[in-house]
């Protein structure tokens, strides 16, 4: 018989952090607002949710992967905005920010979910941070909840990674 692993959405054991870039601070908010939402929806409780504030997406995954690696959460959300201007600016650090947060995820095998928006403009990025489009930091939390459950399910290492 096929085995199949699947994290579930019941986010009530779970200790999540968020960390949250301050530059876009007001796109940052919409996508801190939308994870908070999420989590609470989910069944995480108040005092197990944690946010922490760095300057920009660039600095994410190095706080993400101090959080991840404490033992104090079952996972981090990473939440911020990059948006396009003129310069090659933009692809350096939403590049950075991917590549950091993913290796911080491997590093720590603690779930660190990416819900930064890397958009041409702010009125993309807004409707991303609860506009039309949705809340994109709604769908890092539940995607954080999701791997959290599916992470305990699967089987243990026999080697580090």
């Amino acid at each position: 018989m096929t085995r199949t692993y699947e994290g579930g959405f019941d986010g009530s054991r779970l200790r999540v952090a968020i960390v949250a870039s301050r530059f876009n601070e007001t796109i940052g908010n919409g996508l801190v607002q939308g994870a908070l939402d999420c989590l609470g929806r989910h069944g995480v409780a108040e005092e197990d949710l944690f946010v922490a504030w760095v300057p920009g997406a660039f600095e994410l995954p190095m706080v993400a992967a101090r959080i991840a690696s404490s033992g104090d959460v079952d996972a981090v959300v990473c939440v911020g905005a990059v948006i396009r201007g003129e310069t090659p600016h933009f692809d350096f650090v939403a590049g950075q920010a991917a590549t950091g947060i993913g290796e911080a995820s491997m590093r720590t095998g603690i779930p660190i979910t990416f819900g930064v928006l890397t958009t041409d403009d702010a009125a993309q990025a807004a409707e991303r941070a609860g506009g039309k489009v949705g809340n994109k930091g709604f769908d890092a939390a539940l995607a954080a909840i999701e791997m959290a459950n599916l992470m305990t399910s699967l089987p243990k290492p026999q080697t580090e990674l």
